[in-house]
């Protein structure tokens, strides 16, 4: 079983004009930190998944996936 967490941070991130060092600061965390969040070499712990969630004002699922967020401009046929 993978233990990959997929997330939409970088999106999330860019729809609201914010460089990944604005975000860290805001979350308390170093601005690499962000990084790895956004290329998927770091899961967060639940208490910073749920404060990134809290940050963007959206559900956690939102932002993050045990599953592969579609591709912007995908649907379903």
């Amino acid at each position: 079983m993978s233990e990959i967490v997929y997330n939409r941070i970088a999106l999330l991130r860019a729809e609201r004009g914010l460089t990944r060092r604005q975000l860290a600061d805001a979350l308390g965390v170093h601005y690499q930190t962000v990084g790895y969040l956004e290329r998927g070499e770091y899961s967060p712990s639940l208490h910073l998944a749920l404060r990134i969630a809290a940050h963007f004002e959206v559900p956690v699922e939102v932002v993050f996936s045990i599953t592969p967020f579609p591709r912007i401009g995908d649907r379903p046929a």
